[in-house]
């Protein structure tokens, strides 16, 4: 008798060793299965973020090497004169890219309303792109343009009433007229005087001032 249970207990021993063995078996199958796809999404993921981010190197490369040559169309405009002001300035151009301006600058930002002159050349100044559009311009049009300004630092955007083109771009001593929102030259500009060469004051701020719509 005890040979046989002796015999039963192995035999059942090597029953559960056999059972343990092929859950191992499927243990690691799944493991595997698991950690394989993780794997494939994170190579996945990898290769998604280095294609972003390559092409937005390309982009970057291809607005720097536009924005080293001269933009068609921008008109450059003799700033004579820069003194702090107290009350309205008559400027010659509409809108104004230079002169004499008040003290307290504009606040940089996308606005729906329009901006104070003399404000905002004193964010010019400072080494701002003031870009405008007419009012009547399709909402469409606006759309485009607060998307191109986006979360950019130094630029304000807003209606301008009188201005000769449907948008302009304006930064201190430059100007640039286009019919749309598309235009190409835009990002362009943006691109080269955001805190360009023609900055006077490079390094001042463009928030802290006057906030029109507050």
């Amino acid at each position: 008798m005890n040979k046989k249970r002796a015999q039963e207990n192995a035999d059942r021993q090597a029953r559960l060793a056999a059972i343990q063995s092929q859950q191992r078996a499927k243990e690691r199958k799944r493991n595997t299965f698991i950690f394989g796809g993780i794997a494939l999404v994170i190579v996945a993921i990898i290769v998604a973020v280095s294609l972003v981010i390559v092409q937005q190197v390309q982009e970057n490369n291809r607005l720097d090497a536009l924005a080293q040559s001269d933009i068609e169309g921008v008109e450059e405009i003799e700033v004579a004169s820069f003194n702090h002001v107290d009350g309205p300035v008559e400027y010659d151009q509409a809108p104004p890219v230079g002169g004499d301006h008040n003290a307290v600058w504009t606040n940089c930002g996308v606005y729906t309303q329009p901006l104070p002159n003399e404000n905002t050349v004193h964010s010019l100044e400072h080494g701002a792109v003031w870009i405008t559009y007419q009012p009547d311009l399709p909402q469409s049009e606006i759309d485009a343009l607060t998307e191109l300004v986006g979360d950019r630092s130094y630029v304000l955007l807003s209606p301008y009433e009188g201005q000769e083109s449907p948008i302009m771009a304006s930064a201190w001593g430059l100007q640039l007229g286009v019919d749309t929102a598309a235009d190409e030259r835009l990002e362009t500009f943006l691109t080269k005087y955001i805190q360009g060469e023609q900055t006077r004051e490079p390094g001042a701020l463009c928030s802290g001032g006057l906030d029109p719509s507050a």
